[in-house]
């Protein structure tokens, strides 16, 4: 059962009607539901920092990653390195994370409709006004708090990327 709110879950990884009624069984209980979003390619400690964190902030840590077609659209080609199956498996077993929804847009604004979470979280980067996170509009407008987490220095899949890319350029062909 999930966090006493009388809904069974086959698993942790569940569809947007799942995870909203788990979210309504939640609220009715007095929990504080909170969301966050992301395309969480390649696992890394600042990831787990900042599931952390959020988590911290309620009783239940909905996770929107988002998939596989929508993470090429915004990161590039190569993108993503793991398929979101895997991604979301991994994210939904870490202890921070107690659900994970996938999601095909490229913003999370329908998944935190239906979810409507208590507090929405974004990382730090998002703050700014010319990246202020489309989900934030539809949290404020039911009344619900928006906060932003500052982002481990030096802790980001995009420079594990680099990192790679460049190990295998140096590298030379294989073999070799």
């Amino acid at each position: 059962m999930a966090a006493d709110t009388g809904i069974m879950l086959a698993g942790r990884v569940l569809t947007l009607v799942e995870a909203a009624a788990l979210a309504d069984g939640l609220r009715a209980s007095g929990r504080v539901v909170v969301f966050t979003n992301g395309c969480f390619d390649l696992l890394h400690r600042g990831h787990v920092d900042y599931l952390q964190r959020a988590r911290a902030l309620g009783d239940f840590l909905f996770v929107g990653l988002n998939g596989d077609e929508s993470v090429h659209r915004l990161k590039g080609a190569g993108r993503p390195i793991l398929p979101e199956a895997d991604r979301a498996e991994v994210l939904a077993a870490l202890r921070a994370v107690d659900a994970v929804v996938i999601f095909a847009e490229d913003t999370a604004e329908r998944q935190v409709d239906a979810i409507r979470p208590d507090i929405y979280v974004k990382g730090g980067d998002w703050q700014s006004g010319a990246r202020r996170p489309l989900e934030a509009a539809v949290v404020e407008s039911y009344g619900g708090l928006v906060r932003f987490m500052p982002y481990l220095p030096g802790r980001s899949t995009s420079e594990i990327v680099a990192q790679i890319r460049d190990l295998s350029a140096s590298a030379g062909p294989a073999g070799g």
